[in-house]
């Protein structure tokens, strides 16, 4: 329990440091551009000196943010798989009222191992999001006062901030809609898996298992129903990649009017245009994620019923008791 809470806390931390140096790399950018855009606008007026100085600059800030990261990553991976031991502690503490159930052994050495990793990374891309959001939400509302008029829509009042949020909300409800099929194939697709891979296992100790005839008919059904995953996958993948495609040119689209009229120096377009891939980003975790949560959703299902019967078990040895 020390170990939870405290690692937990560990993990915030760090990530938000990790958030802090991305901020000030942001700001590098934008006094690092102006330097160029005033050396290429006025030959010699930037001394050879100055500009390795605003590298050197750099240099120093990304070493910490490597530090930091690789110290982070190794201690989340000792983190996750401590949480992974304790699933395993508690199913096999219980190991002799569920051996019985088909795919046990999957449950426990299989969906936990998976389950762990999904959630090393998803959990820590979403806490990355959330203190992404927060960092740069208020440098972008910031920002958006240098954009005095959008294209079509004239005038808008931190019109970035509106606009990140409108891109990013039309993604996650555009993939929601066209994966919503593939939760259920996933879980489906590993109840195949299992009932093929049953079969082979009790082949190894049974001549009279494993036959050509039934392993082909249960490999047909792992076939049938990877081709039905693979057919969602395609309509979901072309929405997926052509959003994310699509959109990256959307900030530079409605600030036209703002380039076009010399209003920002080339800095300070590139803190928006940073600021804005932050902000959005953010809001595109369900987005980037989407697949990785439809795994992790079927995962859970498996787990969740497995648990299901460790209680009825339970429960059934305490009527027994109690008789």
């Amino acid at each position: 329990m020390p170990w939870s809470f405290l690692g937990t806390g560990l993990i915030l931390y760090v990530t938000w440091y990790k958030v802090e140096i991305d901020v000030r790399v942001n700001e590098w950018f934008g006094s690092f551009y102006n330097l160029v855009q005033e050396a290429l606008a006025t030959p010699n007026s930037v001394s050879f000196d100055e500009f390795l100085a605003a590298c050197i600059e750099f240099f120093d800030i990304v070493s910490v943010y490597i530090i930091i990261a690789v110290v982070l990553e190794f201690f989340v991976r000792h983190y996750v798989f401590r949480w992974r031991t304790a699933m395993n502690d508690y199913y096999m503490t219980h190991w002799e009222k569920i051996r019985h159930i088909e795919g046990a052994s999957q449950r426990i050495q299989e969906d936990t191992m998976r389950f762990a990793k999904i959630m090393e990374g998803l959990g820590v891309s979403f806490m990355r999001s959330v203190m992404t959001l927060f960092a740069f939400l208020p440098i972008l509302w910031e920002l958006s006062k240098n954009v005095t008029e959008l294209p079509w829509l004239g005038p808008v009042d931190h019109s970035l901030v509106f606009l990140a949020v409108f891109s990013a909300l039309f993604g996650t409800v555009l993939l929601a809609i066209v994966g919503v099929k593939l939760p259920g194939l996933e879980f489906k697709n590993q109840k195949v898996e299992a009932a093929y891979r049953k079969e082979l296992v009790f082949g190894e100790d049974h001549a009279e298992r494993a036959k050509p005839e039934s392993v082909t008919e249960l490999f047909a059904n792992v076939r049938r129903n990877y081709f039905n995953l693979f057919r969602h996958y395609l309509y979901f993948d072309i929405a997926k990649w052509s959003y994310i495609q699509y959109t990256v040119i959307v900030p530079y689209v409605f600030l036209g009017p703002t380039i076009v009229s010399g209003a920002i120096t080339l800095g300070v377009l590139q803190q928006i245009i940073r600021a804005f891939g932050r902000v959005e980003e953010s809001f595109q975790f369900l987005v980037h994620s989407w697949s990785t949560i439809v795994e992790l959703m079927s995962i859970y299902k498996r787990l969740r019923g497995f648990e299901q019967q460790i209680v009825i078990a339970i429960e059934e040895d305490v009527h027994v008791a109690a008789e």
